[in-house]
């Protein structure tokens, strides 16, 4: 369908899709991405059934624990926060949420989260920034459990590298889960479980790319459609000739619990 519009038509819309939130459905039918086997937001709502206070840190707009906690009625917790660093996520989140009867805090991702010691015996994350392994450990109840999935090392580098070039291999180390796992050791925390994949990333458009890319702050910091023109012209035409351009994200699954004492 995409194949035979123009640069400009799909640049056009790939840059006005708003990109608050964490829901992805617009990218149906112009990307894919393959999932963990674990799936992560039905694990997720296993673990609320039953903890009686929950955090989710990073919770962006609220879907991934607005579905789990749905997994978990009728024993859902009796206490549920969240927090959320940009603006208009907080307010996505909180609108989602509310009904659910979900406290949405909005926290600076590298500040310090605004709880008492040990208020929570669950803390969950899907894709935070960076894990604050010792304010982790800090809200956690001695017993209590830290269950996330995190963007492992060199996450669709592919994309990346094709826009900023090679990366130096400390940059593509970054995430790697065995230092997480000694982060997460030298906070106290005892790491249970950890499993890591990598899954294959389609994008059959250059709109895909622009949408992502705009949504995904991260990946290619300070990205705009006129400063990389020429690199997505040259993208437009290599999957019109090419078929789909494929990456590989990867994903880590973290079960890290805090000793009794």
């Amino acid at each position: 369908m995409t194949a035979q519009r123009s640069f400009d038509d799909l640049v056009a819309e790939g840059a006005a899709v708003p990109t608050e939130g964490w829901d992805f459905s617009w990218f149906e039918g112009r990307a894919t991405e393959a999932r963990p086997s674990w799936g992560y937001a039905r694990s997720a709502g296993e673990r609320l059934a039953g903890a009686e206070a929950v955090l989710d840190i990073q919770t962006g707009g609220g879907e991934v624990l607005d579905f789990a906690l749905g997994r978990a009625e009728p024993d859902r917790p009796l206490l549920v926060a969240a927090t959320e660093g940009w603006p208009p996520n907080v307010a996505k989140a909180t609108a989602l949420l509310r009904p659910r009867g979900v406290v949405v805090v909005a926290a600076p991702d590298d500040a310090p989260l605004p709880f008492a010691d040990e208020a929570f015996d669950l803390v969950l994350s899907r894709h935070p920034v960076r894990p604050h392994w010792e304010e982790i450990a800090r809200v956690l109840r001695p017993g209590g459990t830290y269950f996330a999935q995190h963007v492992g090392p060199s996450s669709v580098f592919e994309l990346v590298e094709y826009f900023l070039g090679p990366q130096p291999e400390e940059v593509r180390r970054a995430r790697d889960p065995e230092r997480e796992r000694a982060d997460a050791e030298a906070a106290g925390l005892e790491v249970a479980g950890l499993r890591a994949e990598r899954l294959r990333m389609e994008f059959h458009d250059v709109a895909a790319v622009v949408h992502f890319l705009r949504k995904v702050v991260w990946m290619v910091p300070g990205f705009t459609v006129e400063a990389y023109e020429p690199q997505l012209r040259a993208l437009h035409e290599r999957i019109e000739k090419e078929g789909p351009f494929v990456a590989h994200s990867a994903r880590q699954l973290f079960d890290v619990r805090k000793p009794q004492g």
